[in-house]
């Protein structure tokens, strides 16, 4: 699918329930979130008749998100009817890494091909803190058991948060010296509870650099990737470096996103939704929904004038 930019669009990325067994500080309220009516959520067989229909449109890489997608019932399922199209060349996952543990070896029978494992801090004292009470100790088993799995390459995704974790910026590269290990850096986003965090505690991606000088820029294997890559001399992961606010990659975006509520977002930065839970429900032709909001996708986002969306990242998907 082409949007009215050229992009073309190959990527979906699920959220699959905006539920989490975390409560990290810049992502969920303390008190955590009401658990949505299982009516207003997109079933399974939902899920995977969705990811169908993308596919013979052209997606060519789904992503599953949440919330944590591995509290999700059925989760198994869901992944194991979505790696049975054809047309699937990626089938990837955004995890805390809480629960890998014990699902590593089913998600890759089902057809995971690998997985992105949020981690923000080596520091297990740190790690309870930022987490609201999750065990850093959990995480790091669920790495070893996706990497036993061949869930890889592993990406650790770190959140870079002024006064909290940029004084780890050199242990977290040295993940990537000795194992094919790739560690991202993103800059914290004014999306939801960040919002009132990102004001304090915002910092660039440039202090990565200053801080390792050593990394060497690497050629980018995918234009679409929104992370700048980089690598030890000799090491074995790269470093990868996204600039949501410091600097925009609209220009090569070529994704969509759908909420656990079946709803399509063309742009991670906007308010604007295409439901295609109810039309699905009633029998609707999904297929002429989606490509015509396809034509309905923003050229780039508005971060920089302050435009902030309503919802929260974990209602939207991460």
């Amino acid at each position: 699918m082409k949007d009215p930019f050229g992009r073309n669009i190959n990527y979906l990325r699920i959220s699959v329930t905006d539920l989490c067994n975390l409560r990290c500080r810049y992502c969920m309220p303390k008190e955590g979130v009401s658990k949505t009516s299982h009516d207003d959520i997109l079933s399974v067989e939902e899920i995977v008749e969705v990811a169908r229909i993308f596919e013979g449109l052209g997606i060519k890489k789904i992503r599953i998100t949440g919330g944590e997608p591995l509290i999700r019932k059925g989760i198994v399922d869901i992944l194991q009817g979505i790696g049975d199209l054809e047309g699937i060349e990626d089938l990837a996952m955004t995890t805390n890494g809480i629960l890998l543990k014990k699902y590593a070896k089913d998600l890759k029978s089902a057809g995971l091909n690998r997985v992105n494992i949020s981690l923000d801090t080596l520091d297990e004292n740190k790690y309870s803190y930022i987490t609201r009470g999750g065990k850093l100790i959990d995480v790091l088993e669920g790495i070893q058991a996706a990497k036993d799995a061949g869930l890889v390459p592993i990406k650790i995704n770190t959140v870079l948060v002024g006064g909290f974790n940029d004084d780890e910026i050199v242990d977290l590269v040295k993940l990537t010296d000795r194992e094919y290990i790739d560690v991202r850096f993103i800059e914290l986003m004014p999306i939801g509870e960040a919002i009132k965090y990102e004001s304090e505690h915002f910092v660039s991606n440039q202090m990565v650099l200053e801080k390792v000088p050593q990394l060497i820029k690497v050629e980018k294997e995918d234009i679409s990737s929104p992370a700048v890559y980089y690598k030890l001399p000799n090491g074995k992961g790269k470093v990868g470096l996204i600039n949501p606010v410091s600097c925009k990659f609209c220009a090569h975006c070529n994704r969509v996103r759908l909420t656990a509520q079946g709803k399509l977002k063309l742009c991670l930065h906007s308010n604007d939704e295409i439901d295609l839970k109810d039309p699905l429900r009633k029998g609707q032709d999904i297929e002429k929904i989606i490509v015509d909001a396809i034509k309905l996708k923003p050229e780039s986002h508005r971060l920089e004038s302050g435009e902030y969306i309503s919802k929260k990242m974990y209602q939207i998907g991460g």
